[in-house]
């Protein structure tokens, strides 16, 4: 009976680590506009190299000067460095260029496609979508 007690607390615990991650998975008509297409330049302040989805953050001035800070979803690391991507590709300080959807409930969250750096290469965000 403790055999069998103890593997279940075992077999729980692996399901709670495996399905945190996946929980926070989405499918990018979930979240993203494929009518709100957006392009912007800004200053890199931040990069996370996460699973499902890494991130990266731009400061981006408007019109009048004042900047805001917008969040960055690329596809997964796996796919990224096989897409060309190393984890020194996009440095805080770096200016970027971003093409990319905007999310449904406009914030400042993006999907990003395609991250143009300064000296002209081009990255794919390795998002299927």
């Amino acid at each position: 009976m403790k055999r069998n007690l103890a593997a279940m607390a075992i077999a729980t615990g692996v399901l709670l680590t495996v399905a945190g991650p996946a929980a926070a998975h989405h499918s990018f008509a979930t979240v993203f506009d494929a009518n709100a297409p957006a392009k912007f330049t800004g200053v890199v302040t931040k990069v996370e190299w996460l699973n499902p989805h890494a991130w990266f953050y731009v400061d981006v001035k408007d019109e009048s000067g004042a900047v805001k800070s917008y969040a960055c979803e690329i596809g997964p690391p796996n796919i990224l460095v096989r897409s060309g991507w190393r984890k020194e590709s996009l440095k805080v300080g770096d200016t970027v260029t971003v093409s990319a959807f905007r999310a449904k409930d406009t914030t400042d969250t993006y999907s990003a496609r395609e991250v143009t750096l300064s000296d002209g290469r081009r990255l794919f965000s390795g998002n299927a979508e």
